[in-house]
């Protein structure tokens, strides 16, 4: 079965709990920033006798779950906003870490009256419709529907936002922020998919050909297509969230998806196969027409230098490279 995005267990425990007259708490990063151990987004559930989710992990987390249950327990109501301090020195707000960083996080109780919108979450993240989750003292929480394609890319909406201050905001897109295409069905396709499932990426495989067992028995992607290579690019949108993975079969058809490919605006295109393939492609690539700048761009061979052999230990490698890529520009704000 294909994975779910990485809050669908919070939200899963705070519903069960709520309809089962059970009091339940939400966690969440509604800010980090440096090397904090809860980014931004992070979510928990706690109830009296189990959780969900992390913020961050170690004492910090430890000391907002015992805090959670206190509260519960008196049945405060009100949500808490304090700031995190991962740094022995801060004169206040010390969360017990010493990672460095800092993080903002939010507690806040459930009741019966939230029953509505946290299925309305759920619904959202298991149907990836694009739908915003909304929190702040003023509205409490909220599920507002998607906007459409269109003004999403005109406003730019980020995928989190918080607006700091007494009258606080915060509000996230519902689903996967990052979507990972591997062009190619064969084995270790199937192995990056088993892998990546775990990495919060929403997964889609490609493939030209039929029958194949590896694409048949690929059940971690949660889309499947057969496509002709030759119109692969309209089965592989661009933006600044899209990964993009090409082993297909062999050479050629490596060269006719990356002809189409190249140029456009992925956070990840790289391709599979050795130095000496590699170099080919490029070599054809620039024949074609394609700018040294554009074919900088092409990463290959790609997976970091492990020396990996088998299709598990190659996904590995190309996995860690994925990650490698997604923090960097996470770094760098975007």
């Amino acid at each position: 079965m294909p994975s779910s995005p990485r809050d669908l267990p919070v939200w899963t425990l705070a519903a069960a709990s709520l309809r089962a007259g059970a009091p339940v708490a939400l966690l969440c990063v509604v800010r980090s920033e440096g090397s904090s151990p809860g980014r931004q987004g992070f979510k928990m559930a706690v109830t009296a006798d189990t959780v969900a989710g992390s913020i961050g992990g170690g004492i910090m987390e430890h000391k907002w779950v015992e805090l959670a249950r206190q509260r519960l327990r008196e049945a405060d109501t009100g949500p808490l906003l304090r700031p995190q301090i991962h740094r022995r020195e801060a004169p206040a707000d010390r969360s017990g870490m010493m990672c460095s960083g800092e993080q903002d996080v939010l507690l806040w109780p459930l009741s019966a009256a939230d029953l509505a919108a946290v299925e309305a979450v759920i619904n959202a993240l298991q149907a990836n419709t694009g739908s915003y989750l909304e929190l702040s003292p003023a509205a409490g929480l909220l599920v507002v529907p998607p906007a459409t394609e269109a003004a999403l890319a005109a406003a730019e909406t980020p995928f989190y936002d918080y607006h700091p201050g007494p009258a606080w905001h915060y509000r996230e897109r519902l689903g996967f922020r990052d979507q990972l295409t591997i062009v190619g069905g064969g084995h270790v396709s199937l192995a990056l998919s088993n892998v990546a499932a775990a990495l919060d990426f929403e997964l889609t495989v490609l493939d030209d050909r039929i029958n194949l067992p590896t694409f048949e028995n690929n059940h971690a992607a949660h889309y499947r297509h057969r496509v002709d290579y030759e119109n692969v690019a309209a089965a592989v949108p661009a933006g600044p969230h899209r990964y993009v993975v090409v082993m297909t079969v062999g050479y050629r058809t490596d060269a006719v998806v990356l002809r189409q490919l190249l140029g456009r605006p992925y956070r990840y295109l790289g391709v599979m196969g050795s130095v000496a393939k590699v170099a080919e492609l490029r070599r054809g690539l620039r024949e074609d027409g394609f700018s040294d700048a554009e074919i900088v761009r092409l990463r290959g061979p790609i997976g970091l230098p492990i020396h990996s052999q088998t299709p598990e230990e190659i996904a590995i490698s190309i996995a860690a490279e994925l990650i490698q890529v997604r923090r960097e520009a996470a770094m760098e704000g975007e």
